[in-house]
């Protein structure tokens, strides 16, 4: 019923090698034969973890250079190299983020954020069973942000003035609902 519309890689140009991320020129043939180019970045992945406790769900506040504004975020962050185990990342990013540490962990899903043009994977978790850190492993130096709680109702209204814009929180908000929905 589907056909198999795959694109033939033909030629590779790395055109941009970062920190975060690496950009490539594609030619690629096309089912039809015919070649165009696809320009993709390259990234090593990430997580992102959903936490709920007593009906509120945890948000972090942080300045987002590329929408030059502050938006509200589950916390997340990135791998620090692709064979790193993402269970251990979002470990390592929900104590930095925000002094909390969990004893139960779900993996609820991985997605693609943008495949249009990326091909990050966000591996996205829940975590449980929350206890804070007397001394939680520092931030990176370059990361600056407060930690919020929110329950239901604050989050409908912050997705509505667009506090919450993120693609992969609304992602995880979204499951978070379908959940309690099925519950």
């Amino acid at each position: 019923m589907f056909g198999d519309y795959v694109e033939k890689t033909i030629e590779v140009d790395e055109i941009y090698q970062g920190k975060i991320f690496n950009v490539e020129k594609l030619m690629v043939e096309l089912p039809n034969q015919v070649t165009a180019q696809r320009d993709i970045v390259r990234h090593k992945g990430a997580v992102a973890v959903l936490v709920e406790k007593d009906g509120k769900i945890l948000l972090v506040r942080q300045f987002r250079k590329a929408a030059e504004r502050h938006l509200l975020e589950i916390p997340a962050g990135k791998l620090d190299h692709q064979a790193e185990v993402p269970l251990d990342a979002v470990k390592r990013e929900l104590e930095e983020e925000t002094g909390y540490a969990a004893q139960t962990w779900t993996k609820l899903n991985s997605f693609y954020p943008s495949p249009g043009y990326c091909d990050e994977v966000i591996h996205l978790y829940k975590a449980e069973n929350l206890e804070k850190i007397d001394q939680p492993r520092p931030m990176d130096e370059d990361e600056f942000l407060d930690v919020i709680w929110a329950d239901k109702s604050k989050v409908q209204e912050l997705i509505t003035s667009q506090e919450i814009m993120d693609l992969k929180t609304l992602y995880a908000l979204a499951m978070y609902q379908l959940g309690h929905e099925n519950s």
